[in-house]
């Protein structure tokens, strides 16, 4: 069966644009977060910890946009070597299984301080939250692996064009088997990376929501700050989740093409193509809409942050600029 794999022309000059655009506003953003949370030592919630790790692993992504934006201007060719080629893709990769584990990580920092508030004080020691952040480091990095060790470069010499892409020649030779593995990681990297943290996000969030709808009158002010981070991780969560959604799902159906379990009309594979790159960046939106999401939700972090450009004595004695910073 004879397919038409042809690109979307305007891909190759809208994707690079928005890469473009996500780059500089994940870049200043996240590298404000990082900064922010890095001044106030001494007043760090153990959420703001969480917070500049997940801004980090956003940062060290949005770095290589220029290099995939590059790469689909010039048609999918790639200019960089093999060294940038399995660097870029490894950080890709690395960021994604870092960012959904240290929301996860957030979560449960949340259900401990909201749910077993009475008996948590032993688990949420920095002793214990330096702990979780090494395990998500170096799970996230353990779990990014293959695309370090099988991502390469490519020469087409038909369209004279070179292609950064998975080859799994190393290890395998026939074609089935290929198949085997190419479904298999792709498939294990949407469980590990999405469907099981997220999973455990909402069962944090299930018992939060009944224990905080228990007492829902009447709170004090260190359990209305509890709700009100509460709501900003949250919605990091969802959003998270909104992002992420299509780019696993439009995974998972390639992945089950492989192994001939979902339909393989022409129609259907063609769709799968046109879609990937708009899901792959709808995920990479993901990387810097977190630092927006900060100083919308959390009014600490607002503070801090116009606390470094001394804004904050100013904006007190304005409500005009106030109201006026606050729509931004």
């Amino acid at each position: 069966m004879l397919c038409d794999y042809s690109e979307w022309g305007p891909s190759y000059s809208v994707i690079p644009l928005l890469y473009m655009l996500i780059f500089i506003l994940g870049l200043s953003g996240n590298g404000l977060v990082i900064f922010t949370v890095w001044r106030a030592q001494g007043k760090r919630r153990t959420a703001d910890v969480y917070i500049g790790n997940l801004a980090v692993a956003d940062l060290t992504f949005v770095l290589t946009l220029p290099l995939w934006a590059v790469y689909t201007a010039m048609g999918y060719h790639w200019p960089f070597g093999v060294a940038l080629c399995k660097i870029s893709s490894y950080m890709v990769h690395l960021n994604m299984y870092a960012s959904v584990y240290c929301l996860t990580c957030m979560s449960y920092d949340r259900y401990l301080a909201i749910v077993r508030s009475s008996s948590s004080s032993q688990l949420r020691t920095r002793g214990h939250m330096r702990a979780s952040l090494t395990v998500m480091w170096l799970l996230s990095a353990l779990l990014a692996a293959p695309t370090l060790i099988f991502r390469t470069t490519k020469h087409e010499e038909t369209s004279n064009r070179t292609s950064c892409v998975m080859d799994f020649s190393l290890v395998v030779t026939d074609k089935n088997k290929e198949s085997l593995l190419v479904a298999g990681l792709s498939l294990c990297s949407s469980v590990l990376g999405f469907l099981l943290p997220f999973l455990a996000m909402m069962v944090c969030y299930r018992f939060i929501g009944c224990t905080v709808s228990r007492h829902f009158d009447g709170l004090r002010k260190e359990e209305q700050r509890k709700r009100r981070l509460l709501r900003t991780i949250t919605t990091l969560v969802m959003v998270f989740a909104a992002c992420w959604t299509p780019f696993h799902v439009l995974k998972s159906a390639d992945a089950l093409s492989y192994l001939n379990l979902a339909t393989d009309s022409c129609a259907f594979l063609r769709f799968l193509l046109l879609a990937h790159p708009y899901a792959t960046c709808l995920a990479y939106v993901n990387s810097c809409l977190n630092p927006f999401l900060y100083a919308f939700f959390d009014t600490r972090f607002r503070s801090q942050c116009l606390g470094l450009f001394n804004l904050k004595k100013a904006l007190h004695a304005s409500p005009a600029i106030l109201l006026s910073c606050q729509k931004i």
